[in-house]
């Protein structure tokens, strides 16, 4: 026998964007070693039936921070349940290559991802625990001590190269000096040497520290100029690596100027630049199109850039815990709720009775509502400049605090109450008939507001007041148009990606976008569905650079492959299968998707991860994946 598996008999999607074949894949020591029709079953130790079912190469998450996940779960058995194999991590320029970064007394893992990524801290600290190295190579190398699942791909964060060169305080409060800077090159110049593929930067303008005395400052690379964005990225465009960048989108000309390093008419080279999202925002649907219409412009011959929008394939629905929310640190009195630790709710209950901050919640409130207003005219027109509506009509509540509630929105129920507390009728004939509170727990709820409650502002207040974090409601911000999304989606000037995977645990869940995509392709025709496979294997691969080991089926390449159930993809419904509780691996609560099903096998290395629509007894006990840099990637 020559081949440790064949897989016989399935629908190959090789990767390259053509027609599927039907055919079979034999592997041997971790490499695909045919490709054909009729391969001999007598030279395999394990023949696998894929009749019915495509065969692709593993998938790729683009935009992930499972940097933290896989020191707490090495298998990162969410990501290959869904037929992921490779992860790229330490986007937004946060990461740990540099280790805990804690020699000043400071906490940079725990302070810059607690808030920004919305972490519990005792995540956080669980896996700064664990960190053992303190420079980028020798965090590469503990990787291949691990039983590590699915593939990853760590960048050079800059919030963290910052800290590294400058130290955390000076970081978020001086300009660099020239030293600092020449440290800073110095750095990533020996990073991108030991086989970095990338390097990551941040300026959205609401990411803030979380760790006393800096709740009040922004993560440290929100603090860098123009012109040391431009040099580290002169460095990273020397070896022809990947620039992961999060604009400043409140300050559009910015965006443009920093996005124009990707030119390769204006700097020489072209410089791959991977962006923070072409997202189809409710609250302002131009921001999508004017996306993709400056990538066009970027990738022409004029500019000759090589530049990437990152696309969601879902709506981007959000979740929130009281006002704990990524969306509301974009306004800065929701984000003094934000600042204040998840577990000290004392500091929560004190600012919400604070009366000088009720005056300033209603005035944010009721901002771009009331009056003769610019802002009000950006709202009519779907052009505000924030992602959260404070709308009591967008937010639709889950089944907690009160079970009747989920499915509602939070104004269906504000107007209840204001019909209860004008003709309070128990839970009498009136309360069967709707025009009461619907259970005991809804009764409590509405006894509990004084009476009258007033306008929606002080609903909201009060309900934030009795139930704190136990309040839990979403938003859908973006991509609520399926044929609108999927234009983004499957535009060539962007990537499938944006998923935030290991990040905002009690947020989002979007472990399963990749499926979400081929699902919407699926709907089309099969020629869509090659067309996307090859956006979320050989796309990324040859973009970050190791499409010599990946990103295709053919003799030679790694053996990472994923067998998918085109009917059990057709029926998913991936809003049903998303669930939330406690999860054992991370010690929190935390949102993920079951498409269980729907990926019935997963080989990464030649390993077999996944059979038969579950983890095998391998996955998380022996290696699989690897730490992939240009010198080494499979």
């Amino acid at each position: 026998m020559s081949w440790d598996t064949l897989i016989k008999n399935g629908l190959v999607f090789d990767g390259r964007g053509g027609a599927p074949l039907e055919c079979d894949v034999a592997i041997e020591n971790a490499k695909i070693v045919a490709v054909g029709r009729d391969l001999d079953s007598g030279q395999a130790a394990e023949v696998i039936d894929a009749t019915g079912r495509w065969v692709v190469p593993g998938l790729w998450d683009i935009h992930t921070h499972l940097d933290l996940e896989v020191e707490l779960d090495p298998s990162l058995s969410e990501v290959v349940r869904h037929g992921t194999t490779t992860a790229v991590v330490a986007n937004c320029s946060i990461g740990v290559p540099f280790g805990r970064q804690n020699e000043d007394g400071h906490d940079p893992v725990v302070s810059c991802f607690a808030r920004v990524e919305n972490i519990p801290k005792s995540v956080l600290r669980r896996v700064a625990e664990r960190i053992t190295w303190d420079n980028p190579k020798d965090y590469l190398a503990h990787f291949a001590e691990m039983p590590l699942g699915a593939n990853v791909v760590p960048m050079i964060p800059h919030s963290m190269l910052r800290i590294e060169a400058m130290g955390l305080e000076r970081a978020i409060s001086e300009e660099p000096t020239e030293e600092d800077l020449q440290t800073m090159e110095r750095i990533l110049e020996q990073a991108m040497s030991d086989g970095y593929l990338g390097f990551s930067t941040d300026m959205l303008p609401f990411h803030y520290l979380s760790n006393d005395p800096h709740r009040e400052k922004r993560i440290p690379a929100n603090h860098a100029s123009f012109n040391e964005v431009k040099r580290m990225t002169n460095i990273v465009r020397k070896h022809g690596r990947v620039w992961q960048a999060t604009p400043e989108k409140d300050k559009p000309h910015n965006v443009i100027r920093w996005f124009m390093l990707s030119s390769g008419r204006l700097f020489g080279k072209p410089l791959k630049v991977t962006a923070v999202a072409a997202l189809d925002v409710v609250t302002n649907r131009s921001l999508a199109k004017l996306g993709v219409a400056m990538t066009r412009i970027i990738n022409s011959p004029l500019v000759n850039g090589q530049f990437r929008l990152q696309a969601l394939a879902a709506p981007f629905r959000v979740y929130a815990d009281g006002m704990i929310t990524p969306l509301a640190e974009e306004q800065p009195v929701l984000r003094e709720l934000n600042a204040i630790d998840l577990e000290d709710k004392d500091a929560r209950m004190a600012l919400l009775n604070d009366p000088a901050y009720c005056k300033r919640f209603r005035k944010m409130w009721y901002h771009d509502k009331k009056g003769l207003s610019l802002a009000r005219l950006k709202r009519s027109l779907s052009m505000m400049d924030d992602s959260f509506s404070r709308d009591l009509g967008d937010m639709v509540m889950t089944e907690r605090p009160v079970t009747v509630w989920k499915g509602e929105t939070l104004q269906e129920v504000y107007e209840r109450l204001l019909d209860w507390q004008a003709r309070p009728s128990g839970l009498g004939r009136e309360g069967r008939t709707g025009r009461g509170p619907r259970s005991r727990e809804e009764a409590e709820a509405f006894a509990s507001f004084p009476n009258p409650v007033g306008d929606d502002s002080e609903f909201i207040l009060h309900l934030l007041r009795y139930f704190d974090t136990e309040l839990r409601w979403y938003v859908l911000a973006a991509n609520d148009d399926e044929e609108r999304m999927a234009r983004v989606l499957f535009d060539p000037q962007t990537l499938p990606g944006f998923s935030d995977s290991g990040a905002h645990l009690t947020n989002m869940a979007y472990y399963d976008s990749n499926l979400r995509g081929l699902q919407i392709a699926q709907r089309e025709s099969l020629d869509k569905v090659a067309y996307h496979v090859s956006r979320l294997t050989r796309v990324p691969a040859e973009f970050w650079g190791v499409s010599d080991t990946l990103g295709t089926i053919e003799r030679g390449k790694q053996a990472d492959l994923t067998l998918i159930d085109p009917e059990a993809l057709r029926a998913y419904d991936s809003d049903a299968n998303t669930t939330f509780g406690y999860r054992e691996a991370v010690a929190a609560e935390q949102m993920l998707n079951r498409s269980d099903g729907v990926v019935t096998d997963v080989w990464i290395g030649g390993k077999a991860a996944w059979r038969e629509a579950r983890a095998t007894e391998h996955l998380g006990t022996t290696r699989m994946g690897s730490a992939l840099t240009v010198q080494a990637s499979a």
